[in-house]
């Protein structure tokens, strides 16, 4: 989600194992074996993203990534929620028109609305686009914090508590016949940064298997997607960030599938000598005191982004339970005190990274 001069969400909690460099060519143009190609963006979701692509053709190879760019970016500001833009309306239209009217959005919005809905039961309350009057008092206080350390705060509960009356999910109607999206309640605001960047990644990587893709990595802030492996078969490997070293504890094999990582130590800011992340617990309307890291690695990025923020606030053998009732699901949970716990099936992907 496009944040306002913040660093987005998860961003680069999953670094990828590859250097992020400028649109080439690595080997000859005229070899008939596909050829790698590679670009950098910085104009969508507030983050690094980076496309990697295997072809016969330059030209094909750099009409593709510009394809998954100018998707992305309509993805990036439909679901803005800080920005209009001209001729189009999206969830900032939306939250600015909560309690008056229905907006007639674009079907893109309408599904990660679904969506999200979809998640919130999945993960009993813990992932709630609604909360989005709660989750604005703590980016402002943070904002705050950072530019004035020395007078940082943390948000009265008492103003948390009354933004907390305004997020019932279910005020969210979604009208399909109408291709409208409205907020029943005018103290609502819809926050999606916990979901939309990986779901808009995978909706782009559906249409590039779609038209015949067979070999693409695309690394949205970390959100790291990808379809097949390398032309000679070997695998995309992504590593997981160390939440204390900067290092990384694993490296993970993504052929055909994704991986995303929340962390708590992308966004947080000091008070009193105690850091405050940005996930915060729907039920405590307070930074989840779990985990330090969760990872999951899953064949679709939106169902990753969405449960990393979920799972982030779920006792661990609740969470584990869940993972374990979900088909073709794994994860990594590392807790405060530095323990990591994996779901049964994840070392199939993983290894342990060695410098």
């Amino acid at each position: 989600m496009p944040g306002r001069n913040e660093r987005t969400k998860k961003r680069t909690c999953i670094t990828a194992l590859l250097c992020a460099t400028a649109f080439l060519l690595a080997g000859c143009a005229a070899a008939k074996e596909p050829q790698r190609y590679e670009q950098t963006f910085f104009d969508v979701f507030d983050t690094v993203t980076m496309v990697v692509i295997y072809d016969t053709s330059e030209t094909d190879a750099a009409a593709r990534i510009q394809e998954a760019h100018e998707l992305l970016t309509e993805y990036h500001r439909l679901y803005d929620i800080y920005h209009t833009y001209d001729g189009m309306n999206n969830l900032c239209t939306v939250n600015e028109n909560a309690g008056a009217a229905p907006v007639a959005v674009d079907e893109k919005i309408l599904d990660l609305a679904a969506f999200a809905k979809d998640m919130d039961a999945l993960t009993d309350g813990r992932l709630n686009v609604a909360m989005g009057s709660v989750l604005a008092i703590w980016t402002d206080y943070r904002e705050a914090g950072l530019e004035d350390p020395d007078n940082a705060a943390l948000p009265p509960m008492e103003l948390l508590e009354q933004a907390a009356e305004h997020m019932d999910i279910d005020d969210i109607v979604i009208d399909r016949a109408a291709g409208t999206l409205y907020l029943a309640d005018a103290d609502m605001r819809i926050d999606v940064g916990a979901i939309a960047k990986g779901y808009a990644v995978e909706q782009v990587m559906e249409q590039m298997k779609s038209e015949g893709v067979t070999s693409m990595l695309l690394s949205a802030g970390g959100n790291v997607c990808a379809i097949g492996t390398r032309p000679d078969g070997t695998n995309w490997q992504v590593g997981i960030q160390d939440p204390y070293s900067g290092g990384y504890l694993k490296v993970v094999n993504v052929d055909g599938r994704s991986l995303v990582t929340s962390g708590t130590y992308e966004r947080y800011y000091t008070v009193d000598g105690e850091d405050y992340h940005h996930i915060i617990d729907p039920a405590t309307l307070m930074p989840s005191t779990y985990y330090d890291s969760v990872s999951v690695l899953t064949e679709d990025s939106g169902l990753a982004d969405a449960l990393t923020t979920g799972l982030f606030s779920i006792p661990l053998d609740e969470g584990m339970a869940l993972v374990e009732s979900l088909d073709g699901v794994e994860a990594l949970w590392v807790s405060q005190d530095g323990t990591q716990t994996q779901s049964g099936g994840f070392s199939a992907f993983a290894t342990d990274y060695e410098s």
